[in-house]
């Protein structure tokens, strides 16, 4: 995508922020507390995302997502280090997945610290996927919100097709 010289670009300043600085392993076993934990800060990002349909207009709502990641990995740090290294290692090990399967001990270590440690339970199966309202203080955005266009125009309906050289062109739909 080409941009003009009238677009305006945030700078590096505004972009620095501290990575949160761990691995693989580690994301994927705390992957549901994580969620849990910055559940509302991280609907507050997308529904600016969705919203305002420009994504240099939610850097601060995804700075505070950042934030919140930080401060969990903080706490858990604090609170239940040795919990979540035995279940990561146990996931890194075990599985090239990283599946739970083989670590179901390790994992009820870590829930129960988390529960116990930073009153976190594990949400239940399929609580992201659930419809929920999410109450918000951000001013509705303007209708006038720029809209992308459709990058590819496509043909007109009676463009007149050739026939395919080797074999039939729509295989796929029966």
């Amino acid at each position: 995508m080409t941009i003009t010289d009238d677009v305006q670009l945030p700078t590096y300043e505004e972009l620095d922020v501290q990575e949160i600085n761990v691995s693989q392993p580690v994301l994927k076993a705390s992957a549901m507390h994580f969620g849990k934990y910055c559940d509302q800060i991280s609907k507050e990002f997308m529904l600016c995302r969705i919203e305002e349909r420009d994504p240099r207009k939610c850097l601060s709502e995804g700075k505070a997502v950042t934030a919140c990641g930080l401060d969990f990995y903080r706490q858990v740090k604090k609170n239940c280090r040795n919990e979540l290294e035995k279940l990561s290692k146990c996931m890194e090990w075990t599985d090239y997945d990283l599946k739970f399967w083989y670590c179901r001990k390790e994992q009820g270590l870590y829930d129960q610290c988390m529960t116990e440690k930073m009153g976190l339970e594990r949400p239940p199966l399929g609580y992201f996927t659930q419809v929920r309202v999410h109450d918000t203080q951000r001013p509705k955005p303007s209708p006038t919100a720029p809209k992308f266009m459709d990058p590819t125009i496509g043909l007109p309906e009676d463009f007149p097709e050739q026939e395919a050289k080797y074999g039939w062109r729509h295989w796929w739909s029966f």
